[in-house]
């Protein structure tokens, strides 16, 4: 992409940009300008040739605003079973008109909370497409759990996009939670355009000592999504942190996940499953920082591939010199169904301590071959035997799922996904 062109890019989305948080907004601005869009030389996008597709794909790079969303299509899209609280998002802009009042839980836009620390977790010189949003976001929600607060209910961030020739949409989010909070939320987008959109979310979590933080997200958006998600979590002492990620839909996704560990004692584990087919492209990049002694990390991304799709995964973790004792484990494991389908995967360990436990793997290959013959000498059918198996595959990951509602939605579009075999 020429730097006429990021420019131009640049110009329009500012126009467009919300008010307040001049700094914030400038610091971003510089940070983009000087990375730019990744070129394929990149080594953090070697896989993902994300710029060329939204130069393909993106015409109209104005900011997606704010659009009428009817009681009707909130009670429609909020899965079965469901028993929290809904916060409803028109391209990225909060609508409380339409969400829960949550007792105990301080909800805003952005807008309102102007001395709000942007960017000081989710660091705009990390990555260029964070860069972008930090510059350009328009509207975002702030979401304040106090200290000791034990929000039992599951909050459900109900996102509804809708763009017109290929607009950019900037969801922004601002999460923290106090000393020993406890609170879950479930990300979920309802795509309601027939054209190609491009999302570019920033989710920044900021975790007290002892608080219980889970974060999960569903992508099935539409076939002609380009998104990129940059989600970053401080972790404080005796805190956790845990995030399930199920990728089955989307023309071109990439998830950025990052956990900084800044408090012994304290733990982060990241799941992930994706289920590919046709030509969608995934690409799941991981971040641990461990930075103190005493603390855990745990890591499992798993993918069943088939056509001509492809995964990308690339998992890093850094034990840091005074991260003593520090145990981290990562692995990814794929299935692959097709000839044409591929995965690229790279975990990688970096290690400055010398007293810790750490282990990274990762598996690519076809089903088992015996464990097939031995369920069909059993009189089960050869399809059937291979949605069991990569059923069997899959599960291990949604069974970190705590809401069961939400697990058994998830399970439901999986089954469904491997019974048709994609």
């Amino acid at each position: 992409m020429s730097t006429l062109i990021k420019q131009d890019i640049l110009v329009e989305l500012l126009a467009n940009a919300g008010t307040g948080f001049e700094q914030v907004r400038e610091a971003g601005k510089s940070a983009f300008q000087a990375q730019g869009f990744p070129t394929n030389k990149s080594e953090e996008y070697k896989f993902t040739t994300i710029t060329k597709k939204i130069e393909q794909s993106i015409q109209n790079f104005a900011s997606a605003g704010a659009f009428e969303i009817t009681t009707e299509q909130v009670k429609a899209n909020v899965f079965p079973g469901f028993a929290g609280d809904v916060l409803v998002f028109a391209n990225g802009h909060y609508l409380p008109a339409l969400s829960s009042n949550i007792e105990g839980v301080e909800i805003s836009t952005l807008s309102d909370k102007v001395d709000t620390a942007l960017g000081s977790i989710a660091k705009p010189e990390k990555d260029p497409f964070c860069a972008l949003n930090q510059s350009s976001f328009d509207g975002g929600v702030y979401i304040s759990v106090p200290k000791k607060a034990q929000i039992q209910k599951p909050i459900l961030f109900l996102n509804f996009f809708k763009a017109d020739a290929g607009q950019v949409i900037q969801p922004r989010v601002w999460i923290e939670a106090g000393d020993f909070a406890e609170v879950t939320f479930i990300n979920h987008s309802v795509n309601l355009s027939e054209s190609p959109y491009f999302v570019n979310k920033v989710v920044e979590i900021k975790g007290g000592i002892n608080s219980q933080i889970r974060y999960y997200k569903l992508q099935n958006e539409g076939k002609n999504a380009i998104e990129v998600s940059n989600i970053e979590t401080d972790i404080q002492k005796d805190g956790r942190f845990s995030s399930v990620t199920i990728s089955l839909s989307g023309e071109l996704v990439r998830n950025n996940l990052s956990l900084n560990i800044l408090g012994s004692n304290s733990e982060g584990n990241m799941y992930g499953l994706y289920l590919l087919n046709g030509k969608s492209h995934v690409d799941n990049h991981t971040n641990v920082d461990h930075t103190v002694a005493h603390a855990e990390s745990n890591e499992l991304y798993k993918g069943i591939l088939t056509d001509s799709s492809r995964g990308v995964f690339n998992g890093k973790i850094f034990v840091r010199q005074d991260a003593q004792k520090t145990n981290a484990f990562q692995q990814n494991n794929n299935i692959l169904l097709s000839e044409d389908a591929v995965v690229n995967t790279k975990p990688q360990l970096e290690i400055w301590a010398d007293d810790v436990k750490c282990s990274h793997g990762c598996t690519t290959g076809q089903l088992d071959e015996e464990a097939l013959f031995y369920l069909r000498a059993r009189g089960i059918a050869k399809d059937q035997a291979k949605g069991l198996l990569l059923y069997a595959f899959a599960g291990e990951v949604l069974e970190h799922i705590t809401d069961e509602s939400f697990k058994e939605y998830c399970t439901e579009l999986v089954q469904s996904r491997l019974g048709s075999k994609f």
